[in-house]
């Protein structure tokens, strides 16, 4: 096994030197725990690299890439190198890879002052030509240079990690953003789409769309996010104000609650059709379900979101208005079993309405203890007389008894303890 002090010794013997870059760097000044390493060597030829590692794996192919094994981890080895736009998107760049270039070239290159450091090795002495450090320090996110706007989905990732980070962003940096617009209207959806999955896997994933919408960014990149500014709603219900504010909140309050990106995209999502309401409607939102499994399918026709996305948005969009209003028990257990054949988990499922209404009904609390109790009825204890589609008739009306005696045995021992507590005062 090739360690790294290795690995460096053989870089250097042919002349090179090697540095470590990337978000393993810029969370070792955080304070954070830092992930996987990626290295940078400059002033050594490609081929030399080849000679010295032969094991070594190339994969990249607008520019030298290569994963190497060091201290038995499989690392990305990037060779120092200059960019000059030449055209349109992530794809119109003209890239130099050879020795001369120099790491204060490469560093320049980079998006972000807390992405611009390196440290060099093996002396562990850090290279800050851009001001990284000061700007982790101050929990800011301030772009290197103009060429931040060369890659326009560079404003995403910046609004992505002031979400993840908790950093605020430089005013010039959104002006960057801003700039992209144009050209983000243009980028490839499945790389809108990566950032979004990022951002929801962050510890407040409102800060990411806050961000886009202050740089004007949000309706090229999510449009139907945007259709909900302004989208006013009752007072009485929701004091936070209009619709997208509200989704903000509901969203944070899932990520607070669950880990699953699931739940949040469908936090997210749940409100929907309200920006499609018709002006006159509001500040009512009446069948706002209907109309956003409408721009669900839309959003997914111009995306192609993940197929459990998808499926999951839409019971939940379906579900969210009438899951805490239903108190018929036939009802009641029909959404039990479907949320439970869901893509949603159940933990899942109730994270969400209670996102969106701050509470949740007695069957939704105990809906694990219930269903397990449903489940003890099955279609072998159907009398043999009956046949066919009645069997599944039999056991629905048997399922629905056992929510019923549970519902009776809560309500009798919510009763029983109110009057011992009164009867001890």
């Amino acid at each position: 096994m090739m360690t790294e002090n290795e690995f460096v010794r053989k870089v250097r013997d042919r002349g090179g030197r090697a540095f470590l870059v990337g978000g393993w760097v810029r969370d070792q000044f955080r304070g954070e725990a830092p992930h996987d390493k990626d290295y940078m060597i400059s002033g050594m030829a490609e081929s030399d690299f080849a000679a010295q590692f032969p094991e070594a794996r190339k994969v990249g192919r607008s520019f030298p890439v290569y994963l190497v094994y060091i201290d038995g981890k499989e690392c990305e080895v990037a060779f120092a190198r200059r960019e000059y736009k030449a055209g349109s998107g992530y794809r119109g760049f003209v890239v130099e890879s050879d020795p001369s270039v120099t790491v204060e070239e490469d560093l320049f290159r980079r998006d972000t002052t807390m992405n611009s450091l390196a440290i060099e090795l093996p002396f562990g002495r850090c290279l800050d030509y851009y001001g990284g450090r000061k700007d982790i320090r101050a929990r800011r996110i301030r772009a290197v240079s103009a060429h931040f706007c060369e890659d326009p989905v560079r404003a995403l990732r910046a609004a992505r990690q002031a979400a993840a980070f908790q950093f605020s962003i430089t005013e010039e940096t959104i002006a960057f953003m801003r700039s992209c617009r144009d050209e983000l209207a243009q980028e490839p959806q499945e790389r809108l789409l990566g950032e979004l999955k990022r951002a929801l896997q962050t510890e407040k994933p409102s800060v990411f769309f806050e961000m886009l919408r202050r740089a004007d960014l949000l309706s090229v990149t999510f449009p139907e996010i945007a259709a909900l500014i302004g989208r006013t709603q009752p007072a009485a219900f929701h004091p936070e104000g209009d619709a997208y504010c509200h989704t903000m909140m509901v969203v944070d309050q899932v990520a607070k609650d669950t880990p699953s990106v699931l739940a949040r995209f469908c936090g997210l999502v749940h409100d929907l059709g309200k920006g499609t309401t018709p002006r006159d409607m509001e500040p009512h939102h009446y069948g706002h379900e209907q109309r956003g499994v409408d721009v669900l399918q839309k959003w997914n026709r111009r995306m192609t979101l993940p197929r459990n996305w998808m499926q999951g948005g839409v019971f939940l969009i379906r579900q969210h208005m009438r899951a805490p209003r239903l108190t018929k028990a036939g009802k009641i257990v029909r959404l039990l079993l479907d949320a439970e054949r869901s893509v949603l988990s159940l933990s899942e499922f109730c994270a969400v309405i209670r996102a969106d209404h701050h509470s949740l009904p007695i069957y939704l609390e105990r809906a694990e203890e219930i269903i397990e109790r449903m489940h003890t009825v099955n279609g072998r204890d159907c009398p043999r007389e009956i046949r066919g589609h009645e069997v599944g008739k039999w056991l629905l009306d048997r399922q629905i008894c056992v929510y019923r005696d549970f519902l009776v045995r809560e309500v009798s021992g919510r009763n029983i303890d109110k009057s011992s507590e009164s009867s001890y005062n």
